[in-house]
């Protein structure tokens, strides 16, 4: 009898371990690799000091790429860690010679992103996510009434959250889109002889909404 029971108690295992390991979506496990197109708006901070023209804003598209690892749980739940290159086509008015929320006559640069992000399955093959992180943006200064950039530029440290949705194609494609906002509070001048200034408090806002497609290794 009791050898019956010991026999009985190892094919439940090993019928349960099959079914257990089956409670983790394999989906949105492991390295992968995005494009991201979207859109961009730069402002002043509700801290910022002025009125005025010095409120102004930028608004242009966001281009650029991303890379990142993800690891599905038991019970739907995905974690992952990434980071993110992108350009931006947002710039001051070029016959605008005001100071454009305290930056001057500026074009947005690369703007660079690490961090980490949670995520929950509506499905077997849509993950609702939440993310932050670290942010480093640049501002290039704009010479004369022209478009083109000195070689001053604005370095712009902060932090990012976000929230988005994605979804699997196939196997080993997905589609996502996202909403997320940055504020950096804290600058630095690289001037043009190659000189840097010394940190200085900035309150800058940052939003974008985004799409990416990508692939999954």
């Amino acid at each position: 009898m009791r050898k019956r029971l010991a026999v009985a108690s190892v094919a439940c295992v090993l019928v349960a371990a099959p079914a257990f390991a089956q409670e983790v979506n394999p989906t949105f496990t492991g390295p992968r690799v995005e494009a991201t197109l979207g859109w961009d708006h730069v402002a002043a901070g509700s801290n910022a000091q002025g009125t005025g023209e010095s409120h102004r804003n930028i608004d242009g598209l966001v281009y650029g790429g991303g890379i990142g690892y993800d690891i599905a749980t038991a019970g739907g739940v995905v974690l992952g860690a990434e980071g993110e290159i992108t350009g931006s086509t947002a710039k001051s008015d070029r016959y605008d010679y005001t100071q454009d929320f305290g930056y001057g006559r500026v074009k947005a640069g690369r703007d660079l992103y690490a961090g980490v992000r949670a995520g929950i399955l509506a499905s077997p093959t849509t993950l609702l996510y939440v993310k932050g992180g670290y942010t480093n943006a640049k501002l290039n200064v704009l010479a004369g009434n022209t478009n083109t950039s000195t070689d001053t530029s604005f370095k712009l440290d902060g932090w990012r959250v976000g929230a988005g949705a994605e979804h699997a194609l196939s196997s080993n494609s997905y589609a996502k889109v996202e909403y997320r906002y940055s504020n950096y509070g804290s600058g630095r001048v690289n001037y043009s002889d190659g000189g840097t200034s010394g940190a200085f408090d900035v309150d800058t806002d940052r939003h974008q909404v985004v799409a990416s497609y990508g692939f999954r290794f």
